[in-house]
């Protein structure tokens, strides 16, 4: 190279040559450089890789460093397999912060207003929670995984809220209902074959719509007070009827214990009676005046007072006088005078 008299510049057959060998050396280099560069991929903790060479699936790596073909031959897709990944229904979280806030549009209202079986509007808002099992499955058996969880989700959950009563929903059936539709919604993914596995299924707010939510409040309070009454009925019976059962038991055993006593009573007379027949057979006539003497005995105490009247007489006369009391009264009378 070497500058003419007017100024121009002549490049010499040897300098062309020099800058056409740093061309492509500088050409050589970018290549070299797009080549290293795009020759490996790093894949996450929680996610698996699937690597796709010409559109048909090669591999799936696992997290760490990896190699594959540069240029583009090779491409990469990373897919969160260890990740719980969530659908809201019914609404969305508009932030994540110090306080999370939801939003709530007309379109979120429209997908969580359903009739229920005995023909009432209901506001079922739920949260699907799921994880991608097969990575390969995830990416090529549909064409929007996340769209057809939300299709399915929703039709299964309004199949199931619209065979099941209003208030039965809005009370006691929901963690029913919300296993319900856990295991439907994952027989539809196992049918499809799309690589997910539904980890639970989460009722947020189940709510009556605002134009009818005071009427709702109030059928609420009657609900609750029938169950306070029912809760107080059942604690009466309670304690009325192991005390009935107690006392009917103690009935029993008191009128146990007596047939036992009367029946031992009457063996014992038996007995007694069996043994006093057995010496009046031996000596008749001594056992008789014994028996005879025996209820003179056991009769005379009893009798009271007893008066002789002899013809003529105005008063009685006391031949026996059995009571102490009146003994000592007599006595003390006739002292006296």
């Amino acid at each position: 190279m070497h500058r003419r008299s007017d100024n121009t510049i002549e490049f010499e057959p040897r300098d062309l040559g020099h800058y056409k060998g740093l061309i492509v050396t500088a050409i050589i280099l970018i290549v070299l450089t797009v080549g290293a560069w795009t020759s490996y991929y790093i894949v996450q903790p929680e996610e698996e890789a699937v690597v796709k060479r010409f559109g048909a699936v090669i591999a799936v790596k696992q997290p760490g460093l990896h190699f594959k073909l540069p240029f583009g031959i090779d491409k990469v897709y990373s897919v969160p397999t260890a990740r719980v990944l969530k659908e809201e229904f019914g609404f969305r979280t508009a932030g994540v912060g110090d306080r999370t806030r939801y939003r709530k549009t007309a379109a979120e209202t429209a997908e969580s207003l359903m009739l229920t079986g005995d023909l009432k509007v209901i506001d079922v808002e739920w949260v699907v929670q799921y994880r991608i099992s097969d990575p390969n499955k995830f990416l090529h058996r549909v064409r929007d995984p996340q769209k057809t969880i939300r299709d399915i989700s929703e039709a299964v959950m309004r199949r199931i809220v619209g065979n099941n009563l209003g208030s039965a929903v809005l009370t006691e059936k929901r963690v029913q209902v919300a296993t319900m539709a856990r295991d439907e919604l994952q027989r539809a993914m196992d049918k499809f074959d799309i690589g997910i596995h539904v980890n639970t299924i989460e009722l947020q707010d189940v709510t009556p719509p605002e134009r009818v939510k005071p009427a709702f409040n109030e059928v609420n309070q009657a609900e609750q007070e029938r169950e306070r009454l029912i809760n107080e009925a059942e604690k009466r019976r309670n304690q009325v009827i192991p005390r009935a059962e107690g006392q009917a038991k103690q009935i029993i055993a008191e009128a146990e214990g007596y047939a036992l006593e009367r029946i031992n009573a009457a063996r014992g007379e038996a007995d007694r009676f069996a043994a006093i027949l057995a010496e009046y057979q031996k000596v008749p006539e001594v056992t008789r005046r014994r028996l005879y003497l025996e209820m003179i005995d056991n009769v005379l105490p009893r009798t009271g007072r007893l008066y002789i009247m002899e013809p003529g007489m105005t008063a009685p006369l006391p031949l026996l006088n059995l009571g102490g009391d009146s003994l000592n009264t007599n006595t003390s009378s006739g002292g006296q005078k």
